[in-house]
């Protein structure tokens, strides 16, 4: 195995996480976008054998700039500063492709999941159109510095935020933003709605909080599809447990409707989405409390 230089963690990537918000928070809500992070720093780039450009088709371009407002608008948003392509947050911490370490792995490590074998670890494999990212084996002690310095201080803070809100608001409202290619990877293939709604089938939310999302994008003129392709990845499913006050729900946003997918430039649809999105979510803020709170439905 060759030496992977990637032991230690590009120092570009600390903090792990940016925090956006408000001076007090008004919304039963906290938003996350574990995807979106767009730094390549030259220590990871020695390490791959693709440019920035292919590595950046995993990226959830300009997620988290789209749900910036919503701090203005009185919730957290928390996004990660590191690349999908880098660490997977939306993974479990180890789910490990011992196709890609080239050492032992550790009893703990889930080897068997169909993200593994698809080559999306939590660290990738692949890029998301097939592609090979490392040219050699990484070393273990390599992917276990990246889960323990990245991944675990982005999750600690996140669960901080959910259980902040749920202790101010007697609930909380977790919405994972992400963003997915407008058609199928396989050639020829379909085209994608504009919105994927997931909440792992009826089990990460209470179903009327998952149509209300629904609906509010339908007002708008999206096409919207709920749980297919994507039910909700490990944070959906991880956090969302509607009997004990937490709900998660995942959004998908074509990136059709807002970049050149080529060219990962902002296309005119960027704004029409952006104050879209924002008009959404002021209307959740205003509905969910009526929906959902539980203290006044128990006095």
């Amino acid at each position: 195995m060759a030496d992977d230089r990637s032991h230690d963690v590009p120092r570009a990537f600390f903090p792990s996480f940016d925090v956006l918000a408000p001076r007090v928070q008004s919304a039963p809500f906290v938003f996350s976008s574990p995807h979106s992070g767009r730094l390549y720093p030259p220590e990871f780039l020695a390490i791959s054998r693709l440019d920035p450009k292919t590595l950046r088709r995993s990226e959830d371009c300009f997620v988290d700039r789209l749900f910036r407002p919503v701090a203005s608008l009185g919730a957290p948003i928390i996004s990660a500063r590191f690349p999908r392509a880098y660490l997977d947050l939306n993974r479990e911490p180890y789910e490990l492709d011992p196709e890609l370490v080239g050492e032992p792995l550790p009893a703990h490590a889930n080897t068997q999941s169909i993200r593994v074998a698809g080559g999306l670890g939590t660290v990738a494999r692949i890029v998301a159109d097939g592609e090979e990212i490392y040219p050699d084996r990484l070393s273990l002690d390599s992917v276990l510095a990246r889960i323990e310095q990245l991944y675990f201080p982005f999750h600690a803070e996140l669960s901080r935020l959910v259980a902040a809100t749920r202790e101010t608001f007697g609930y909380a409202v977790l919405i994972d933003c992400h963003s997915m290619p407008s058609t199928a990877m396989a050639p020829g293939g379909a085209q994608r709605p504009d919105i994927v709604i997931g909440d792992r089938f009826g089990a990460a939310a209470d179903p009327r909080l998952t149509l209300l999302v629904r609906d509010e994008f339908q007002r708008r003129g999206f096409k919207v599809q709920l749980n297919r392709p994507y039910a909700g990845g490990y944070i959906t499913e991880h956090h969302g447990r509607p009997a004990r006050g937490t709900h998660a729900i995942q959004v998908e946003i074509n990136r059709g409707l807002y970049i050149n997918e080529l060219t990962f430039q902002e296309t005119a649809g960027y704004a029409r989405l952006a104050e879209a999105l924002k008009e959404i979510v002021t209307a959740l803020f205003r509905e969910v409390p009526t929906l959902l709170d539980y203290r006044a439905a128990a006095e």
